[in-house]
């Protein structure tokens, strides 16, 4: 079954956030991958209509209180520090790759566990206790669309100092803040 695509293979952005959402409230998460799934396997149809990023940030698909999508972009070389997401999640790279280390929690904090690459036409489950942090290696952009089971951008989070470990509040301010910045280095580097 081609999902999300036309006769002719293109990618339809709409008619993905429609079957995303209907695979969403028939069956839940596990019928939602496959939906991305079948989208990123023909990953350079889905970067021919999404774009190639050109900034880091989140293209906001669809949103609503049970259910986020967005297309997130990471910057050449950008790091995102450990985080979680309280809420299951799907990540399909379209372009670039995503390498990602994942924690578990101690009784003394966060310890690395495992580490994991992403590859244009990959898919990732991060089930809803996933703690994981966030680097693109490549100096080109990474772009990937990211599903989660529940409203993104309301749910309370947390996140951790890259350096010491210590864990914090986290919230849509403080991830818009980490774009901004990586924007900022990117901008700056590229234009010195």
């Amino acid at each position: 079954m081609s999902i999300s695509k036309s006769a002719n293979q293109k990618f339809d952005r709409e008619r993905f956030v429609s079957d995303c959402v209907d695979a969403h409230r028939a069956s839940g998460m596990t019928a939602v991958r496959e939906v991305l799934k079948s989208a990123v396997s023909d990953h350079s149809a889905v970067c021919n209509s999404l774009g190639e990023p050109a900034q880091a940030g989140m293209d906001i698909m669809y949103s609503a209180p049970d259910f986020t999508i967005f297309a997130a972009h990471w910057t050449p070389q950008m790091n995102l520090l450990p985080h979680d997401h309280m809420m299951e999640a799907l990540i399909g790279i379209y372009t670039g790759r995503e390498d990602n280390i994942m924690w578990r929690r101690g009784e003394d904090g966060i310890h690395a566990r495992e580490a994991n690459c992403l590859f244009a036409g990959d898919v990732a489950s991060l089930p809803s206790d996933a703690i994981h942090s966030v680097t693109n290696p490549l100096l080109k952009f990474t772009g990937g669309i990211h599903i989660y089971d529940g409203d993104f951008f309301a749910a309370e989070r947390h996140q951790w100092d890259p350096e010491t470990l210590t864990e914090e509040p986290s919230d849509g301010v403080k991830i818009r803040g980490i774009f901004a910045r990586e924007n900022e280095r990117y901008f700056n580097t590229a234009t010195a």
